[in-house]
């Protein structure tokens, strides 16, 4: 397996993200470093299930160079890399180490194929990269993080190349009953199409169970 590249980055925090928010990074990501037993299921059993449902189910063509924002686990990018049409992806996060230390430890779990990819630290809200430069831009369960959810979704327009494509998946969305209410903003259906509307980007929405059995059913019932 051919190492992927790490290329460092200084400077790369955007005015709207504080610098308490790498340690905020880390931490919340602390209990999938530990590779406890449920996450391991859920990177080997459930996550890679969202390709064979955007590929199939929603006609997505992934293919040419694929930037990925707010990487994380790495999973997501991890998966791409194994089509045979994606010649690169490219995989930023608030935090360097999760991309050193625990991005390489997913990457053999899922067999990645590593050659294709670089990692390097990136602010979602400024993308240090040209414009017209990747064919898609996608993420999973990050952009409701966002101090400005707008700045991370015109700065996904600026580098992708015409007819380029913003695939965003995981997000949590505000369901019709009522809950308490969270430190992280909560949004409906129709906010995230009015953001996307207001980036310049056309909205095609999709509901996504891929749950099985009673957990699929609970999923169902508990979600807008």
């Amino acid at each position: 397996m051919v190492e992927s590249k790490y290329i460092e980055r200084a400077n790369y925090l955007s005015r709207y993200t504080p610098g308490h928010a790498v340690l905020k990074r880390e931490a919340e990501a602390r209990l999938e470093a530990e590779f406890t037993d449920k996450w391991l299921r859920s990177v080997r059993e459930e996550l890679p299930r969202f390709i064979p449902f955007l590929t199939r189910e929603c006609g997505i063509e992934f293919r040419g160079r694929i930037l990925e924002i707010g990487a994380g686990s790495a999973w997501f990018g991890a998966e791409l890399s194994k089509l045979p049409n994606v010649v690169e992806v490219v995989m930023t996060d608030l935090s360097p180490r999760l991309l050193k230390e625990h991005a390489p430890r997913v990457f053999r779990l899922l067999k990645a194929n590593t050659a294709k990819i670089t990692r390097t630290p990136g602010d979602f809200h400024r993308l240090d990269f040209p414009a017209n430069h990747f064919d898609f831009v996608v993420c999973s369960g990050v952009l409701h993080q966002a101090a400005n959810i707008l700045q991370p979704l015109r700065e996904a327009k600026r580098v992708l190349k015409p007819g380029g494509h913003f695939v965003a998946i995981r997000e949590p969305v505000s369901p019709l009953v009522s809950r308490p209410r969270r430190a992280q903003p909560s949004y409906t259906l129709a906010d995230y199409r009015e953001f996307f509307l207001h980036a310049g980007f056309p909205v095609e929405i999709k509901s996504v169970n891929l749950a099985r059995g009673v957990r699929y059913l609970v999923n169902k019932l508990a979600t807008a």
